[in-house]
């Protein structure tokens, strides 16, 4: 991925929870086919994590993992951005965005393996289902099993890009906070929030 230096993530911490907070990923192999899959990271495996997913049998993806050396996309908040915004033009359209590329090697999972990872799905999402167990059955899950591949993918590496305007003066970066905070567009509103919650491109007032 293509990082302009100001825009670069560069603690692996963060990166780590970017994948946490954006947890359903665009896995890509050698073949180009790509799938859309959630994941679990668990930081404290390997050198820079594993990370833990499924899908269908009858996605003829998997048969080309085992083994392979894949590319899982995370995307954060994204949009357009208005050069009405900027305190001063003249200045041109972009779109701002935020986006993690995990780099690893895929090794499939055996049945109690994948029975926990799925389990670790739920735990994150809905947490009540693991403990009424009157929902999602363990003769349920046992059942759907076959109908499942299970793997994990050990990062080798991982990318993190952060384009939030931040590399603009304080002014421009106010003016484009405030549009999308003030926005009636969900897209507006997650971005705006996420500046927030990370305290970048937000301009002189916060």
């Amino acid at each position: 991925m293509f990082i302009p230096t100001s825009f670069v993530m560069r603690e692996k911490a963060k990166k780590h929870q970017f994948i946490h907070d954006f947890a359903f990923g665009i896995l890509v192999s050698g073949s180009l086919s790509g799938t859309h899959l959630p994941f679990v990271l668990r930081e404290d495996e390997g050198e820079n994590g594993v990370l833990y997913t499924h899908c269908a049998k009858e996605n003829p993806h998997w048969q080309e993992l085992d083994n392979a050396d894949v590319l899982v996309v995370f995307t954060g908040p994204h949009n357009y951005i208005s050069p009405s915004w900027y305190a001063k033009g003249p200045a041109v359209p972009t779109w701002n965005y935020t986006a993690v590329h995990a780099y690893g090697r895929v090794s499939f999972l055996n049945d109690d393996e994948t029975i926990t990872a799925l389990d670790e799905v739920v735990e994150k999402y809905e947490p009540g289902l693991l403990v009424s167990r009157d929902i999602l059955t363990d003769r349920l899950k046992e059942r759907l099993l076959p109908a499942i591949v299970g793997f994990k993918i050990e990062i080798s590496r991982m990318e993190g890009q952060l384009k939030l305007g931040q590399q603009r003066s304080k002014a421009d970066q106010l003016g484009v906070y405030q549009a999308l905070a003030q926005s009636s567009q969900l897209e507006d509103l997650a971005l705006a929030q996420y500046m927030k919650k990370i305290n970048i491109g937000l301009g002189n007032e916060y």
